[in-house]
């Protein structure tokens, strides 16, 4: 009984460290993709900047489709030409 006890800890301990560690979730920030607001909202052209962001943020993008503030912009065909102009897969969620 002890020994399921211990392992519930443990795997609580896990989870709370995932969840804090650097480059998990919390690296999510939808605000890092401002420099591609011009592309995704308007027609210009994705800059070296937006790229760099799209692709730092590109685990973060499920998140952000499914998010019901963010996924008209992941979903859209400019937010689907930016990430093919950028490299980045278009998620598949």
């Amino acid at each position: 009984m002890a020994a399921k006890a211990l392992a519930v800890v443990v795997a609580a301990a896990v989870v709370v460290l995932c969840a804090v560690a650097p480059g998990a979730e919390a690296a999510c920030d939808a605000m890092q993709l401002t420099p591609c607001a011009g592309a995704i909202i308007g027609n210009a052209a994705p800059t070296a900047s937006c790229c760099s962001r799209m692709k730092e943020q590109q685990p973060c993008l499920c998140q952000y489709a499914r998010d019901p503030n963010l996924q008209r912009y992941v979903n859209s065909p400019n937010g689907k030409k930016v990430m093919a102009a950028c490299h980045v897969p278009v998620p598949t969620c």
